[in-house]
Parts: C-alpha cells; structure tokens; sequence
C-alpha cells in the first residue's frame, strides 16, 4: 500500500484522517483523525455536515466511540491513533485528486485556481504533474467558499524549487501569485498560534521568508513538502522505538535543513547549549507542527523548546535523541526560534 503524509484515509463508517508518517505497524496506518459527523458541522459529505476537530476534541471522540484506534506501537507509554487497515474504506491520494481537478472543464471558481497554481509550478519550475497534488479540504471534496489550498509538492528537491519561484514571482506585478497582506496574515496567524510564543509580527517575518504560503486570485494557499521515494529510502528508518524524556530547552547551531518542510520537520543541530529540563546529545530537533517547518535556516542560531525523546534503532539498537515540538496538535509551549531575529520593520 503507497501511502505517504498528507494522503487521507476514509474509513468505513465514513470519518476522516489525515496520515502521519512514512512508517506504519502492520495492521494500522497512523493517522490522525479531522473530520466527524456533527450537527453544526459546516462541511457537506452525502448530506452529512461533519466538522473539522482539533486535538482535544480528535481524542475524546476516538476514545468514546473506536477506543481500538488508540494502539500501542513504537512510542513507550504513548497510545498512537491510527486506522486498523481492515476499517480503511478507501486511500485518498492528493495525486490522484490534483489529476480529477486538472481535468475539470466546468467554470469551478476553486478548481480555476488549483488549475492556476499546478499549471505554473509546471510550466516556470520545471515540476511534473506527477509530483504534485492537493490535500486538506479539497481531497475529501470538503472545500467550501472560504476554504484554502493545501498544494503538495512531492520530493525535497521539488519543494525547493517551488519555493524558490513563488519566492520571485509573489512581487512581480504581471504574475497571479501574490504575496500575503496584513489582513490575510491575521487570519494565518490565529489559525496557528494558540499561545504566546511568537508575536503576531515575529510570526509574519518568519513566513515572509519561507515562501511556503501565499494568495492566488484571492485564495490562500500552501506549498506543502512530501518526501517522493527516492528521499524515503535516504532519509527513512523504517525501525525505531521512542521513548519521551522530559522536558527540553536548547540553543543550537542548525547544521542542516533540507528536511525542515517536511512532515515531519528536520533540522540536525550542533553547538548545543541547554537553557533548562534535561540534558541529552540531541542530534535532530523535530517538528510535527507546519508553524514551525522551515522556520530557521543553516548555521542560524535558534531557541528551542520541546520534549527530548529517546530513539533507539531495533535493527542496530543504536542509542540517539531528538527534541520534539509539537507533541500536541498545538504545541503550547513548544517552538522553534531565532536566538536573534532582526530587526522588525
């Protein structure tokens, strides 16, 4: 079964998760669940409203209703959520749904621009058709007026690329990408900041620079980053066990982050200072959370505050850490930041 982070998984009484991970135990795919059967729902599936769910409220209905989703796998004293490969009604594949889209001839204002934005990724970066697709909303045929466009490009050398060319064009006048205002970065930043770790102006100058979100005819959307098979086989150990620590906090050279778009984010790290809570030779900071995907750059000095977690390798039982951010949904308390950030105009 070729699954990969950002495909969705419908399962047989109709909820909606989202995929986590490269790796998988044998009988469940981790995922997440996002989408359930409500009354106040504002999404329209078979004449069914559903809602989106965050965390908290993912959890609670999981354990009131499939308790059997919670299973133990590789994380010591950590239930994992996953569907039970027997329960899986059907995989949906952002590939596949991008094809369905490209293909549309109706005058469908959200299907235009999706068209839009593949078409000059195509056409001015060089990418495939192949290694893009469309996840969020839109692959469950959720979408609605107001929703945004979450477009994956798939491999690590890809994403750079569209980065790179929104990076150039969202200024350029003639183009239809366009760069954020301050009304849309509003809207951004309460979707992802759930506390008070970055201020609404650090918050925009770390996104300004990453050139991962943008306007097409009036639409937000993301460039999100998926790793294509090649970059799996390079970067993916298919055998770990993790085990949580205790509380972390760092400062660290990164040293390298061609993963930090990823889901997860990677960054390896050096020179590391400890600030507070634990002290381990941590190798890799991760990110499960996009806020902070891409946030710093190498040799840049960053902040970081998360959970340590022991990784050990089953196949070589070699010992290493990481530090995690985002081991919640929200990550209350957790981030990734510039030891310095430069002066905000």
């Amino acid at each position: 079964m070729n699954i990969k982070p950002r495909y969705f998984i419908q399962t047989k009484d109709d909820l909606f998760f989202a995929i986590n991970g490269y790796t998988h135990p044998d009988e469940y795919i981790v995922a997440f669940l996002r989408y359930i059967p409500s009354e106040d729902g504002d999404r329209n599936y078979n004449g069914i409203k559903y809602t989106k769910v965050g965390s908290d409220e993912a959890y609670t209905y999981i354990k009131e209703n499939h308790p059997n989703y919670l299973f133990d796998w590789n994380v010591e004293n950590k239930k994992m959520m996953g569907v039970p490969r027997c329960d899986i009604k059907k995989i949906l594949n952002p590939t596949e749904k991008l094809k369905q889209i490209l293909e549309d001839k109706t005058d469908n204002p959200f299907n235009n621009k999706v068209q839009k934005l593949a078409e000059t990724f195509h056409s001015k970066a060089g990418i495939s058709y192949d290694d893009m697709g469309i996840t969020g909303s839109a692959l469950l045929g959720f979408q609605n007026e107001k929703s945004d466009i979450d477009f994956i490009i798939f491999g690590l050398e890809n994403h750079k690329k569209a980065r790179n060319l929104y990076g150039k064009l969202k200024n350029d006048p003639e183009s239809i990408l366009d760069p954020i205002d301050d009304n849309f970065w509003e809207f951004v930043y309460n979707k992802r900041i759930k506390d008070d770790t970055l201020s609404f102006e650090e918050f925009k100058f770390y996104e300004m620079r990453k050139n991962i979100r943008g306007v097409i005819c009036g639409t937000l959307f993301d460039i999100l980053s998926t790793m294509n098979d090649e970059d799996i086989k390079e970067n993916v150990k298919p055998d770990c066990y993790y085990k949580q620590v205790g509380p972390m906090k760092i400062r660290c050279k990164i040293k390298e982050n061609k993963q930090s778009y990823d889901s997860p984010s990677i960054y390896k790290i050096s020179d590391i200072e400890y600030l507070d809570g634990v002290k381990y030779d941590i190798e890799n900071v991760v990110s499960y959370t996009h806020t902070y995907a891409g946030e710093v750059l190498n040799n840049e000095t960053a902040i970081v505050s998360g959970v340590c977690e022991e990784v050990i390798d089953k196949t070589t039982n070699e010992k290493s850490y990481n530090l995690v951010v985002g081991t919640t949904r929200e990550a209350l308390g957790e981030y990734i930041k510039l030891e310095k950030i430069p002066e905000i105009k």
